[in-house]
């Protein structure tokens, strides 16, 4: 087990993986959250594919919908 750095958080996690994968395992909905990845924005559709490997950095956004 190793660990990726969530929202400046340490986080468990079985890498490598797929952040689709992470987020399922953190109880996060890949469609209601925005990811950054080492920096970089990541479009939903690429979630499936893009791997985590130990100690990345990913900003995590959850999508609130409201007026």
């Amino acid at each position: 087990m190793s660990q990726i750095i969530a929202n400046g958080n340490p986080v468990a996690a079985k890498v490598p993986c797929s952040i689709e994968d992470f987020l399922r395992a953190q109880k996060l909905l890949p469609r209601s959250v925005v990811v950054e990845h080492n920096g970089e924005a990541v479009a939903p559709s690429e979630f499936s594919q893009r791997q985590l490997r130990a100690d990345d950095k990913l900003e995590i956004v959850k999508i609130v919908a409201g007026g």
